[in-house]
């Protein structure tokens, strides 16, 4: 655990995304990943020089018009002392029934940040921390060169001029096995999506590709993720 709480503390301390009295609101999805950055983040507030508040927050889309049983990570924040916050939406019945959208994830993606940018607004937090990975950066490079034509990936910090808000990714340095271990090892309370697309999206398929890749390419992610940094794109 040493060496992926050291990786948190770098990425927060590389790309300074945590300053003396932040209110910073954690996006819980329910999956590993999420639940790794909220346990971490509870952990890194304990001990860190520049003091922080935390909110956990999950924007429950409601699959099937269905309310998604949070009660695990209810009880799972109770026992880290971070206040949680769940909104109920109607983002599964809008997507799927209603627009029966062909590639749902990219919109779907869209309208939850927007709900919990505007829940961090309403609460006054200034920050919210997203649980994105380093496979996820060497993912979505790859993702927006082969669907967009474009050379980019998301930031580790980026601000929103609009809601006068700033997104961070404490996770950027830590890679998925390492964070899967790690949850299986705590027993994480783990929700499983109710997504009718899970599971067959264009990010596994590129995941898919990278592991096939990695067999002729050794470290094909590690080199992706420096090929962002060495060219200093979108903050990296």
């Amino acid at each position: 655990m040493k060496d992926l709480a050291g990786k948190v503390r770098a990425a927060v301390e590389h790309y300074q995304l945590i300053d003396e009295g932040d209110r910073i609101a954690v996006g819980v999805s329910g999956g590993k990943d999420s639940l790794f950055l909220l346990w971490s983040m509870a952990q890194l507030a304990r001990y860190y020089p520049k003091k922080f508040s935390l909110l956990a927050v999950t924007a429950d889309p409601c699959f099937g018009g269905k309310e998604t049983d949070f009660s695990g990570i209810e009880a799972f924040c109770r026992e880290l002392s971070v206040p949680y916050l769940i909104r109920r939406t109607n983002l599964g019945p809008i997507i799927f029934e209603e627009r029966r959208e062909k590639n749902p994830c990219g919109l779907c993606a869209k309208m939850r940040r927007g709900i919990l940018h505007n829940i961090c607004v309403e609460r006054g937090f200034n920050k919210i921390a997203l649980g994105h990975h380093f496979d996820d950066a060497a993912q979505t490079f790859l993702m927006n060169l082969f669907y967009g034509g474009s050379i980019g990936c998301f930031s580790p910090k980026s601000y929103l001029s609009r809601k006068d808000l700033t997104l961070i990714r404490p996770l950027i340095f830590c890679e998925e096995r390492e964070i899967k271990k790690e949850a299986s090892k705590r027993g994480f309370p783990v929700v499983k999506s109710g997504c009718p697309a899970d599971g067959n999206t264009a990010r596994r398929d590129t995941q898919r590709l990278i592991s096939s890749l990695e067999r002729e390419f050794p470290d094909l992610r590690t080199k992706l993720v420096g090929a962002l940094q060495r060219g200093g794109i979108d903050g990296w």
